[in-house]
């Protein structure tokens, strides 16, 4: 008899913030079910969903204890503490904040939001007078993770972490919003990097 994994991810395959936790649980080895959610038909806003996450968004995930964890990068601290993509000095866990927080405020809300506009629901009226501003604040994320990588492989440390992860969810499908990474030697470079470790899955897998 085939026990059912404790773990149950209430995912969607085009979100990134769902892909990161998705990632990281794979390279971790840990077995969960996966639940698919549409992010725009409103089967998140239901009162079935909104009890799991008031907040009413993917990915949210239930752990062991019948609990519910939100929150894309307070999943991946959840599962990444006492593991190597935590990093153990104290500057680099700050580093790892850093970034994460970066990447929610400064990188996700444009390149994540042109991508999703652009690629998934196609240009309306009302998104295509932000599509300026929301395209120049992107290629302004990415040249501050440029200058990063310029002189370091990874984001908190000397070694691959969840900052990483945070930022290649988005980082690796912007061109599907329309940027154009060409002109980010450090980002691509860091793409391979991220691609060729351990346990590594596509955002389709």
């Amino acid at each position: 008899m085939t026990s059912q994994p404790e773990l149950v991810l209430y995912d969607s395959a085009i979100s990134g913030n769902a892909y990161k936790v998705r990632l990281l649980l794979s390279q971790l080895g840990l077995k969960f079910q996966r639940i698919e959610f549409d992010v725009d038909d409103g089967s998140t806003r239901t009162a079935e969903f909104l009890a799991r996450n008031p907040n009413g968004k993917v990915p949210t995930i239930r752990l062991a204890d019948g609990s519910h964890l939100s929150e894309s990068n307070a999943i991946l601290y959840y599962f990444a503490e006492g593991t190597t993509y935590w990093p153990a000095a104290k500057r680099d866990r700050a580093s790892a904040l850093q970034w994460m927080f970066f990447e929610q405020y400064s990188h996700e809300p444009y390149i994540a939001v042109v991508r999703h506009w652009v690629a998934h629901l196609g240009r309306t009226p009302a998104t295509e007078p932000q599509l300026p501003m929301r395209i120049e604040r992107g290629y302004h994320a990415l040249s501050v993770m440029e200058t990063r990588l310029k002189d370091h492989a990874w984001f908190a440390g000397e070694t691959y972490s969840i900052a990483d992860m945070a930022l290649y969810a988005y980082t690796h499908v912007a061109h599907e919003g329309g940027f154009d990474l060409a002109r980010y030697p450090g980002i691509r470079a860091w793409l391979h990097r991220v691609e060729s470790q351990p346990g590594h899955i596509r955002i389709t897998d």
